[in-house]
């Protein structure tokens, strides 16, 4: 059929369709990246992508985005946003290898442009800088790479990393006293504001996540960083530190929690002495991420742990 003859309905996600969403998110990732020589992101049942339906609606209800094959009824495309105060989020996006080539990403995309515009917010994300289809979809767009990060795995021993860091003492697992420093740090460090985000991890209902703060002596907090432990998403972040020592130990402390795991984490390009420890402890790359923007954004200070569950931006 001729791209211009098929017409597509553009609507929210209903709850009896989130199956078929998880189904598409497994599918079209790992699609590209086999398709590119690659090893496919998901390795178990389709059913671990429920994970995304499941975060994603507990904190932004309605806020993911369908292209819906009029004549078919398939769902071609989706894509997952999160508004905050001072920033929208773009989340997760895929299309139906059935669909590809025929707009539904650049669709999807333009309608969360005129949602953020409405509430005169900018739009962030951290996109592939392999993936130059979606890397070409965002600039074409206006988004613009404010921030390089690493993407690293690490094979954690079952009996952890054995190592001893100086400050090691000042990690304490989180509580929700603690949302009110974490929002202040990050949006004096980053200029972004979530605390929903922070308070729903604390909260942890699912079991699957654990956040850890650091703080002085004086109990001023100086950093965070949070990890979720699920078959759909094995990963380190969100957080933010002031500086590279205290990042390290937070991220030492949090892969501790993976013993006999592989977790993904993101480290700044330019956090080198962090990227050296982790290096030291066997972590190896994997990916290379740009944080874009579009609209306004405060450059970023001290030590920025980006994530994909939920989406940093």
């Amino acid at each position: 059929m001729a791209t211009s003859l098929i017409k597509f309905e553009f609507r929210p996600m209903r709850v009896d369709e989130w199956e078929q969403v998880a189904g598409l998110i497994y599918e079209s990732t790992n699609f590209w990246y086999i398709n590119h020589g690659k090893s496919p992101i998901f390795t178990g049942p389709k059913s671990d992508t429920l994970l995304f339906c499941e975060v994603y609606e507990s904190l932004d209800p309605g806020c993911c985005l369908l292209a819906v094959c009029q004549k078919s009824g398939t769902i071609a495309g989706s894509c997952f946003y999160h508004p905050r105060s001072t920033h929208f989020s773009l989340g997760i996006m895929n299309v139906h290898s059935d669909f590809f080539g025929k707009g539904i990403a650049g669709a999807l995309l333009s309608r969360i442009i005129d949602f953020a515009k409405e509430r005169n917010l900018p739009i962030r994300l951290v996109s592939s800088a392999q993936n130059l289809d979606s890397f070409s979809l965002y600039t074409k767009k206006g988004f613009v790479p404010f921030h390089s990060f690493q993407d690293l795995f690490l094979e954690v021993p079952q009996d952890g990393l054995n190592i001893e860091l100086a400050g090691s003492q000042f990690v304490c697992q989180a509580v929700l006293e603690d949302v009110p420093s974490m929002v202040r740090i990050e949006l004096e460090l980053a200029g972004i504001e979530r605390e929903k985000d922070f308070s729903f991890f604390i909260k942890n209902s699912t079991g699957i996540w654990k956040t850890l703060t650091y703080k002085n002596e004086e109990g001023e907090l100086l950093g965070f960083l949070s990890s979720v432990n699920h078959p759909g998403s094995c990963m380190i972040g969100p957080g933010i530190a002031r500086s590279e020592e205290i990042a390290t130990v937070l991220l030492a402390a949090q892969l501790n929690y993976f013993r006999g795991l592989c977790p993904v984490f993101l480290l700044p390009t330019r956090a080198s002495k962090c990227v050296q420890s982790a290096y030291s402890w066997g972590a190896k790359n994997c990916e290379i991420h740009f944080a874009q923007c579009l609209g306004s954004h405060q450059p970023p200070k001290g030590v920025i742990f980006p994530t994909f569950m939920p989406e940093t931006g």
